[in-house]
């Protein structure tokens, strides 16, 4: 339950005309502090979003917070410029503070924001139609495009290192090394299945290096349920949770979306039977990805687009692996080997990629 007092004090400090009718915690989402607020205006209800900035995870809010108005303010010129309709449902808008600043630091120390509420639409945990797998694949293609011209300054690393696979995949053998808590003996075979894919590990890094592949602005967190869609019409109409949002590696972004949403089941399934690259939403993503990124993106990133999932998936169950052997400090756990659960799930999809990547690769040259 929310602090109804202090979510009043909260309120006035930003510039909304209107009285706080009532307020409620949002459940979606694991990083941030969040509220839908109502307030009366003019006598109409307007909504209103709080959000308190995790500061254990973004340790620099004033960074995350600047990297965030300057895309924002770029993608909402962008449309501007284009004549769109419904601007303020397309990008997220920042409501600023009294003294017209974009967050508010309480007596706490905490950081306070707070956003306009995009209504009449929705997200979903999981894509649920390939059709759905487009839209989030072109929402997060579009985004990248649209802050491709973004001027200098470089945006700051809000978390440095954060899709760094050599560094992740140096942190298991640091982890396995040590095995502090005893548990190398019980992660066996998924120990030697990681030391074997080390190959996988360098492949994009080492492009970016030699200047082959660019460094893009990227979202970070691809995950459907940060795509809102038009209640009506189903169709994309923009990200949000955008304090990843840093100089990258595009084709990060198309990874994790191949992770996330191609295989039916969660990211902790038991069952490893059902854990699968399903080619249907494959193709519904690159599709999606392509129709939005083709005027930019350049031939080596296209080509790394079927390689780029099975690499995502290896990262991220490295980081579960090296986290259960750790004594789960990083990923909030539920149940005994829920780490070392989520790590043969992801690397059980890795070899349904590597058994398709040929059929994927076929795709994508197609398009």
């Amino acid at each position: 339950m929310y602090n109804e007092d202090q979510l009043r004090h909260i309120s006035r400090q930003f510039q909304i005309y209107g009285e706080i009718r009532h307020a409620e915690l949002c459940k979606i989402g694991h990083i941030n502090e969040t509220y839908t607020a109502t307030y009366d205006q003019g006598g109409v209800a307007v909504r209103y979003v709080h959000q308190k900035i995790n500061k254990g995870v973004f340790r620099r809010p004033s960074q995350v917070m600047r990297n965030l108005m300057r895309v924002t303010r770029h993608i909402r010129h962008g449309l501007e410029q284009e004549r769109a309709e419904d601007v303020t449902r397309r990008v997220i808008t920042v409501v600023p503070t009294r003294n017209d600043k974009p967050y508010y630091r309480d007596r706490n120390g905490d950081y306070w924001r707070t956003f306009v509420f995009v209504e009449g639409v929705e997200t979903f945990e999981a894509v649920e139609t390939p059709s759905q797998a487009y839209q989030a694949a072109f929402a997060f293609g579009q985004f990248q495009r649209q802050l491709v011209d973004l001027p200098e300054p470089r945006l700051h690393e809000t978390i440095p290192d954060f899709h760094n696979s050599r560094k992740r995949f140096e942190a298991l053998l640091k982890a396995v090394e040590k095995d502090h808590f005893n548990r190398a003996a019980s992660a066996g075979p998924e120990i030697e299945f990681a030391l074997k894919q080390e190959k996988l590990v360098d492949v994009i890094l080492k492009a970016m290096a030699a200047g082959k592949i660019p460094e893009r602005i990227t979202h970070n967190d691809t995950k459907f349920n940060n795509v809102m869609l038009d209640v009506k019409t189903g169709r994309a109409m923009c990200v949000v949770d955008l304090d990843t949002v840093m100089p990258g590696c595009a084709l990060f972004d198309f990874g994790d979306m191949v992770r996330t949403t191609t295989s039916p089941t969660l990211e902790d399934e038991l069952d490893l039977s059902k854990v699968q690259m399903r080619m249907p939403m494959f193709r519904q993503l690159a599709k999606g990805y392509l129709d939005a990124t083709g005027s930019f993106l350049t031939k080596a990133e296209r080509n790394l687009i079927p390689f780029s999932g099975k690499l995502i998936s290896f990262t991220i169950g490295i980081r579960f692996l090296t986290d259960y052997l750790s004594g789960d400090t990083y990923f909030r756990v539920h149940r005994p080997h829920h780490n070392l659960d989520r790590a043969r799930t992801q690397f059980k999809l890795v070899e349904s990629i590597a058994r398709q990547e040929d059929a994927m690769k076929k795709f994508v040259e197609g398009l």
